[in-house]
Order: C-alpha cells, then sequence, then structure tokens
C-alpha cells in the first residue's frame, strides 16, 4: 500500500505524537508512506469563515500539490478537520465548473492546476479498509486483553462526507480494537461533537459537551480517538469538566495508532505518550 501523507498544521505542533505514531505504525503495517512535498495549511475551519474563495483555494493547492506527486496514490490525511476540507472542496468543484476554473485561476501564481483526480482518504478509513482486522491482529506482539476502549469517531470523521462509515452510528474503528485484544465500551456519544470550536467563544457550552463524551465513556480504561481538536479538546480540559460537573473525570485519550503502537511492540518514546495531559498508564 502507498500513500502521500498530508501531515497537517497540529501534527507539526500539538498533535505531534499523532503524526509520530501514525506513520509508525502505517510502516509497522508494510505500507509505504511519502509526505506531500511543500504542504501548507488547509485553512480547517477558519479559512471559509475569513473567505468562501480562501477556503477553498487554500486545500486546492494541496489537492494540486498531490495530484503532481500522487503517482497514482491517494492522498492519506489524519486529521480530521483536515479531511472534511479536502473532501468538501472536491466535492464543491466538481459540481461547479466556474468556480473550479475560478479557483484554477488563483492557484495560476504558483503553476498549479487542480484536475479532481485524486482521493482524500482518512488514516481510519485506510487503517479499517486497506489492512483490515486481520493483518492489524497478525502484527500484534502484546494482546491488550484486560483494557476496555472507548471508540470515540468525533463528528468530523464520518460526516458530513465521508463515505466510509455511517455518519450517526460509525462501527469501522471496532473490527481494529478487538483486533488488538480489548473490550470495546460502545455508548452513544460515540460520533456526537466534543464541543471544541465553542471553548474560546462559548466555553461553558464547549465544556458541557466534552463533559457529556467524558461522562459517557467512564468505565473505560481509556478513550481512543482519530481527530487531534478531539484529542485536545477531551484531553486537556479534564480538570476543568471536572469542576463543571461538580466531581472528578480523569480518563486517559490517546489516539488510536498510539494503542496499536502498543499492542504493536512498538517504543513508547515513538508513540509520544508522555506528550498526553492526562497521564497515560497503560501496561502491556
Amino acid at each position: 500500500m502507498r500513500y502521500i501523507f498530508y501531515p497537517g498544521c497540529s501534527q507539526e505542533g500539538t498533535a505531534l505524537e499523532y503524526r509520530d505514531s501514525s506513520l509508525a505504525v502505517l510502516r509497522a503495517l508494510g505500507a509505504d508512506v511519502e509526505e506531500l512535498e511543500d504542504w501548507t495549511c488547509c485553512g480547517a475551519s477558519v479559512a471559509p469563515v475569513m473567505s468562501d474563495l480562501l477556503g477553498l483555494v487554500l486545500p486546492a493547492r494541496n489537492l494540486a500539490l498531490a495530484e503532481r506527486q500522487a503517482d497514482g496514490r491517494d492522498l492519506l490525511v489524519v486529521c480530521s478537520a483536515c479531511y472534511t476540507n479536502f473532501r468538501r472542496t472536491a466535492g464543491t468543484l466538481a459540481s461547479d465548473r466556474q468556480l473550479h476554473d475560478k479557483v484554477n485561476q488563483a492557484l495560476e501564481v504558483e503553476n498549479l492546476t487542480y484536475r479532481g483526480t485524486l482521493a482524500a482518504r482518512h488514516i481510519l478509513d485506510v487503517l479499517a479498509n486497506d489492512f483490515g482486522p486481520e493483518a492489524v491482529r497478525a502484527r500484534v506482539q502484546k494482546p491488550l486483553e484486560g483494557l476496555t476502549v472507548a471508540p470515540y469517531y468525533g463528528c468530523q470523521t464520518v460526516r458530513p462526507y465521508s463515505p466510509f462509515d455511517n455518519g450517526q452510528r460509525p462501527t469501522s474503528m471496532l473490527p481494529l480494537l478487538e483486533a488488538l485484544g480489548v473490550k470495546v465500551h460502545r455508548h452513544s456519544r460515540e460520533a456526537s461533537c466534543c464541543g471544541t470550536s465553542l471553548l474560546m467563544t462559548k466555553p461553558e457550552v464547549g465544556l458541557t459537551m466534552a463533559g457529556a463524551v467524558l461522562a459517557a465513556c467512564e468505565g473505560a480504561d481509556c478513550i481512543v480517538t482519530v481527530c487531534p481538536m478531539c484529542h485536545m479538546n477531551l484531553d486537556a480540559y479534564q480538570d476543568k469538566v471536572s469542576r463543571l460537573l461538580g466531581r472528578t473525570v480523569r480518563i486517559p485519550v490517546l489516539y488510536l495508532p498510539q494503542l496499536m503502537g502498543l499492542a504493536f511492540g512498538l517504543p513508547r518514546e515513538v508513540l509520544g505518550l508522555r506528550r498526553h495531559v492526562t497521564p497515560v498508564q497503560i501496561d502491556v
């Protein structure tokens, strides 16, 4: 399996452990991963607020670069916001020729042309469908038996543009988790919003939403997610959520590739487990 890898901004800083663990796990599974050359911020959910055109040009620039480099490979994305942005841009430009031409006019300054020939895919899609649970199970060296894990997809991984899972009741993570040997803690908030976008403008609302997810996951040994914004919100704000709820909430939040890396026997320093705000204490 060969991919062009788009890191995204957060994977260069606050979610560096997501990037490192993702690459380590993909390579352990035998994937050939090459980073997209000269990539830039895709604008995520911020650029469209400033300008509709900018919100399309920024992701289209990266997609055009990937088309030039792809050689038949898909674009692998680990950030759910970036993934949503790429999928939205591809769908929008495919349905509006005039807007497509306008975006390409903006890209001419870099001698780039977006053609719409490349698929952006989320790492969860790749792990679940290109490799699957059997390939994951075959790579496990330290089964995580006795560990109860709550999956959390968040609101952008499986909707509104994702074709690989059910937007309301996603299940793509379940076979992968079971292949690691864990017990899965199903809950009603698996695909609900964690409130990240509201933390700056309406913090109490954002914390209430994060608290609802954390409360639904109580009883599990850890939460596993595939979105850097969700991870930050659920991992870093547990003290504030505890004060809001009037009781202590303390549960480690890992990225799916980190948990897979533990089961694969990869070095903990590669997985970046010490970078978390809420300590990760999982013995394997």
